[in-house]
């Protein structure tokens, strides 16, 4: 019996697998149990950004793992104490609190946003808005914040307090928000429901009326934090709008699992011991790789070079929607977080490409995302455009 069989066997089948096993990877490739080599332009679902086996991450991990594995959060310890720093002098913020996964780190802001209205003189200041068609993870809350009903329809009822808006709708977000308002959660760019990016209108009106209705502004930033847009965070594109929290997540320690929640000081002293907590959150291993992720995007300019191959991506996939204008709708996105929307059904769009040894994440409707780690070079995305060409080419537009 192969490893494929007995997964299926003894994992619990909450995930549409692909039928390959990979067993090691080297920069931007990834190689199967059969020796087989696979361009990697899905990085774990954007949580690979540095490829794969990078040395200087490596030595990170090993070096932390021969020290310390994991201590209480009753104590202090030197990578996580280090890496919170470093999160506040990137982000401008205030205070960390660290957990394991996105969801974690969402279900985190939640908390923060429910304690922060029940501070206020008002006892209704407890409504949380997010917008249709977000994605801010699997828990109970999370699904809730997450404003797409196929989500969440298996596991009603819901936790109440939660509503609804859409995106870059001025008109309803000026109806919904108000003094009863705790919170608003929003992607800077939504990532499960196809790369649709926010307006900057949209967001400095969402501040001024924040700031106005004394409201929390959350940024998810797990899929678009640490140097995936070509910033170190999507919020540093708008200058004028610095959310009150952002979560983050997958690429903050290159592959290993970790979550945060930047607090600004808005409502750095919201959370008190015994409110929040996360037993493996923060661990020295993690932090210690989080560390390095960090200095290695300064030491090698990665920042630079993600916005640098995110507008050649972008430059290549505009030109093969000329040449195919039947089949591609449009490209959206920002640095190394790139969407394709198609005619063609986007699994089979991601299939196709798997045929050609090349891996991409498919998303919303019929949407493909590209989002290869942050080293990948002009080749490699030739490549991927050259697969592309070939692919419309010959597939049939359903």
């Amino acid at each position: 019996m192969n490893i494929q069989q007995i997964s299926e066997n003894h994992i619990l089948h909450t995930y549409n697998r692909f039928p390959l096993t990979f067993e090691k990877g080297e920069g931007v490739w990834l190689y199967t149990d059969q020796g087989e080599k696979y361009l990697d332009a899905a990085s774990g679902i954007a949580v690979s950004s540095l490829g794969h086996n990078h040395p200087a991450l490596n030595q990170a991990i090993c070096q932390q793992a021969g020290k310390l594995l994991h201590i209480s959060n009753y104590y202090y310890n030197i990578p996580n104490t280090l890496l919170a720093e470093q999160l506040v002098q990137l982000s401008g913020l205030s205070r960390v609190f660290f957990c394991n996964s996105g969801a974690e780190a969402n279900e985190g802001a939640i908390k923060l946003a429910r304690k922060f209205g029940k501070k206020s003189e008002n006892p209704d200041k407890y409504q949380i808005l997010s917008m249709v068609n977000s994605f801010h993870g699997r828990t109970l809350a999370a699904i809730t914040a997450t404003g797409q009903e196929k989500f969440q329809t298996s596991f009603t009822p819901l936790p109440e307090g939660f509503q609804y808006i859409e995106l870059n709708n001025l008109k309803e977000l000026k109806e919904k928000i108000n003094q009863n308002t705790a919170a608003v959660i929003i992607e800077p760019i939504q990532g499960e429901s196809g790369i649709l990016p926010v307006d900057l209108e949209y967001l400095k009106l969402l501040r001024s009326l924040c700031d106005k209705n004394n409201v929390l502004l959350i940024f998810d930033e797990v899929q678009t934090g640490m140097g995936r847009t070509g910033k170190w965070f999507a919020f540093q594109h708008y200058p004028e709008v610095v959310p009150d929290v952002v979560t983050l997540a997958k690429g903050l320690a290159g592959g290993l699992p970790i979550g945060a929640m930047l607090v600004g000081e808005k409502a750095k002293d919201v959370l008190v011991p015994g409110d929040h907590a996360s037993t493996f959150g923060g661990n020295p291993v993690s932090s210690a790789a989080a560390c390095a992720v960090i200095k290695i995007v300064e030491q090698e300019k990665l920042l630079d070079h993600v916005a640098e191959m995110g507008n050649y991506l972008k430059e290549k996939l505009f030109q093969l929607k000329e040449k195919h204008p039947d089949q591609i709708l449009d490209i959206r996105g920002q640095g190394l977080l790139i969407g394709i929307e198609t005619k063609v059904d986007h699994y089979q769009l991601v299939d196709a490409l798997i045929k050609q040894h090349i891996l991409t994440v498919p998303a919303g409707n019929n949407v493909t995302r590209i989002i290869p780690p942050f080293i990948i070079q002009k080749a490699e995305i030739d490549q991927i455009i050259n697969n592309l060409d070939e692919i419309f080419l010959n597939i049939a537009v359903t």
